[in-house]
């Protein structure tokens, strides 16, 4: 029998969530956990039903969803007040947190939330800026919390960052992926760092586009370009690492060498575990060990198989075109 999940807090990300659960046939509580008057609660819940509701529409119309399952999907999401916590929460396997980014509003949410949930659900903040070990001082059971970064639109992305804290039990851990695989997500373990792996990255990345902007290096239209069809297209199927190792680790050695003097910015100087790994001849594929290991690889067949992904890509894209005979 699949667990009930709890969604704290009745905002964008307890929303999302709801529908990736629902949809995968979970019965799901969403718990506004602001106190309010009852009137206010109606008609946040309507609100919030009425955006569920369209949710499920709009991936009807785009072919995830087959219309006459939108009301099934739909009704297995009940949403209610902070009152009736205590009787909904220890019912739930996992309870996902979606308070404000504030710290203490969440500690104090997360606080009241672990000792209405009792020691059974796994509970799980969506924080994409608090670290878990800020966090878990306000839990009565901190072996069962860590934090669990979903990217929005949470009911596309199949993306979410998984970071346990000092006290996080091992099997709480693995027993979140479980789940998260179960319902066709794609979790990654990442160390209680700030900015996790996916915010780290493109906060680099969206500030570099808007200096440039602000260099006149190009147009933003001619930026965002550049970003899906070189940038975007590229990264969907190679990682960035594997990118590196694709290309060869000592091309981003001097490209970053050069990058830095010409530009005077030591930002594009390359971090040391590059140079490290030149030293030691891990270069890449065409040394057989870089950041990933490709001893034993059949590597015709792995390129052949990179560049088929490449060419679906293209086709998704609608930009493959035929030969000239």
């Amino acid at each position: 029998m699949k667990p009930v999940i709890g969604c704290l807090g009745a905002g964008r990300m307890g929303r999302g969530i709801a529908v990736v659960f629902a949809f995968a046939g979970h019965e799901v509580v969403v718990v506004d956990f602001k106190q309010r008057e009852r009137s206010a609660f109606d008609a946040l819940a309507a609100e919030a039903a009425a955006e569920i509701r369209s949710t499920l529409d709009i991936l009807a119309r785009i072919d995830l969803l087959r219309p006459e399952l939108v009301a099934t999907i739909a009704d297995r999401i009940r949403i209610v007040p902070r009152d009736e916590a205590a009787a909904v929460l220890p019912r739930c396997g996992v309870v996902f947190e979606g308070m404000p980014e504030i710290l203490d509003l969440k500690r104090t949410a997360l606080a009241e939330a672990s000792r209405l949930a009792g020691e059974g659900p796994i509970i799980a903040s969506t924080t994409s800026t608090i670290l878990v070990d800020d966090l878990s001082g306000s839990i009565e059971h901190p072996n069962r919390f860590l934090n669990a970064h979903w990217l929005n639109p949470a009911y596309l992305v199949p993306l979410i960052e998984l970071s346990p804290g000092k006290l996080t039990a091992p099997d709480v851990t693995a027993r979140m992926k479980v789940l998260l695989e179960g319902i066709g997500k794609v979790p990654v373990v990442c160390a209680a760092r700030p900015g996790f792996i996916v915010p780290r990255i493109q906060t680099l990345a969206m500030n570099e586009a808007a200096r440039m902007v602000e260099e006149g290096v190009a147009s933003a239209e001619d930026i965002d370009k550049a970003v899906i069809y070189g940038f975007g297209f590229r990264f969907a199927v190679l990682g960035l690492l594997e990118f590196i190792d694709w290309g060869g680790g000592d091309i981003l050695h001097h490209a970053s060498r050069y990058l830095a003097e010409a530009l005077g910015d030591s930002r594009y100087a390359a971090p040391d575990i590059i140079a490290a790994n030149m030293r030691d001849g891990r270069i890449g594929m065409k040394t057989g060990q870089g950041f990933m290991n490709y001893e034993g690889l059949d590597q015709a067949a792995y390129r052949e198989r990179r560049l088929a992904a490449f060419a679906s890509a293209l086709r998704a894209m609608g930009l493959a075109r035929e030969p000239v005979a």
